[in-house]
Order: C-alpha cells, then structure tokens, then sequence
C-alpha cells in the first residue's frame, strides 16, 4: 500500500516549521519521513529547515522535472522534491510544509493527500508573536487579521480540510497529527 502525503498547511506563527520538527522522530517510527524544500532564499535565512537556492538555479531544477510539485508565494519560490514519489510508493508517509494555495493543484497529482490545516488562537498567535519581536504592533495586528481569513474555510470541494489547534503544549499537537494519519489510513482491501 502507498503511503500518505500529509500536506500541512497554515498561517505564519502557527508554528508549522515546530511541529515539522518535533513529528519527525514520531513519524519515521511508523514509516514516515519530513520533506526539506527548496526554495529561493539564502541559506543562511532563519526559519524552516530548507535548501535554499538562487532564483536561476531553482529554475534549472524544475525545468529539469526535479520537483514533485512547486509553487510561488511571498516572493519566493517553492518546490518539493521528487524523492517523495519513492517514499509514497514504498509504502512511507510523508509530511510537507504545503501552501494553501496550492492546495488544489497538489491534489490533482496526490488525489488522496492529506490536507490539514495548523490553526492556533489569536491570543496564543499574539503572544507568540511578541515574544520573537520580528514585528511591531501593526505587523502582528495584520497577521492577526490573516489568521482569521485564512482559517475560514474548511474544504476542497468535497474533501475536508482537517484543523490541528497548535494553542497548547507542541506535543499534544504531535500526537493529534499522528492519531489524524492513523485515522485516514485506509487499509488496502485489494
């Protein structure tokens, strides 16, 4: 049986590139694995654990075909390798820092993925937010008002999203994530 594309998704703050991190270990100890992606910026930049590439050679990369599928967001571009093909057809699940908008084009090529939503309260966001001082009042109000936009809807088309509450203690979440894929896989009946 292929394993399953967990495509995690959420607002900045949320704390998506924690999660990734903390499920890692979790996730290989039932097959799973966390996919690196590349993207467009320095390597040097703080945030998720990626490869950072110039925009040239991302541009190589995927007109060679290197990209299971890619996309450009807030100025940078995006691409996730193809190396998770391998891992879905040997049976490993296989968790990736998505984009929302995105979603539906991932889902044409992983028709049966896993979309689901991080989500955390305003309050919690805020505090979050002030406590890594990147941004001042206005900024964190803004993102405060995209967490509430981006977090309104709960489906594509007929498939739901799943929402993960990242408000509390990380490893609560973990185990949510874990106990959702456990859920959603079906066993082969063929």
């Amino acid at each position: 049986m292929d394993g399953r594309l967990i495509y995690l998704m959420g607002p900045s703050g949320s704390g998506k590139d924690s999660l990734i991190e903390a499920a890692r270990q979790p996730l290989r100890a039932i097959n799973g694995e966390v996919v690196r992606r590349v993207i467009t910026r320095s390597a040097e930049s703080v945030g998720e654990d990626a490869i950072g590439v110039s925009r040239e050679e991302f541009a190589q990369r995927r007109d060679k075909g290197d990209f299971a599928l890619w996309w450009h967001a807030n100025g940078l571009d995006y691409g996730i390798p193809n190396q998770i093909d391998d891992w879905l057809k040997e049976g490993r699940h296989v968790l990736l820092n998505g984009s929302r908008g995105h979603l539906a084009e991932a889902r044409k090529r992983y028709p049966t993925l896993l979309p689901v939503l991080l989500t955390v309260r305003d309050e919690v966001l805020r505090e979050r937010l002030l406590k890594r001082n990147r941004e001042n009042h206005e900024e964190i109000e803004a993102r405060l008002r995209r967490n509430g936009l981006f977090t309104a809807d709960d489906s594509l088309g007929d498939t739901p999203i799943y929402r993960l509450d990242n408000s509390a203690e990380l490893a609560v979440t973990v185990e949510n994530l874990l106990a959702l894929l456990k859920l959603s896989v079906k066993p082969d009946r063929t």
